[in-house]
């Protein structure tokens, strides 16, 4: 199983350049997963490339920012106001980039795609 996950588009690229070495989540995925698209949200809303998960670690919003501050390409203020009134924050480790010379549409290359709050399921590779 493969998962598109919505990205802000600083964020986004961030992953592609190969800055970004985490993503921080409030939640994750029940199913094991394959490849994670990256979905570059308004005003790009294409998909621009997929990566791979070398670990997931679920922590306090502190511990995460302990853990993976540097590494996340999100400042401090910011990632303390995603994780506002949050006990628990999920933090996916970046394996494995890989970035598509063409961006893809995901109206054209998906049927019914509806641009994800968070993250949506994708059986098929793109």
């Amino acid at each position: 199983m493969n998962v598109i996950l919505s990205i802000k588009p600083e964020y986004a690229w961030e992953i592609i350049r190969g800055n970004k070495k985490v993503e921080f989540r409030k939640s994750i995925f029940k199913k094991s997963i394959k490849k994670i698209y990256i979905y570059s949200s308004a005003p790009d809303q294409k998909i621009i490339g997929y990566f791979s998960l070398k670990d997931i670690d679920s922590d306090t919003p502190i511990n995460l920012w302990k853990k993976y501050g540097k590494v996340g390409c999100i400042n401090k203020v910011d990632f303390f106001k995603y994780y506002s009134l949050k006990e628990k924050g999920v933090s996916l480790k970046i394996d494995k980039v890989v970035k598509f010379k063409i961006p893809l549409d995901p109206y054209q290359v998906m049927e019914n795609f509806y641009p994800p709050q968070s993250f949506q399921y994708c059986a098929n590779d793109l």
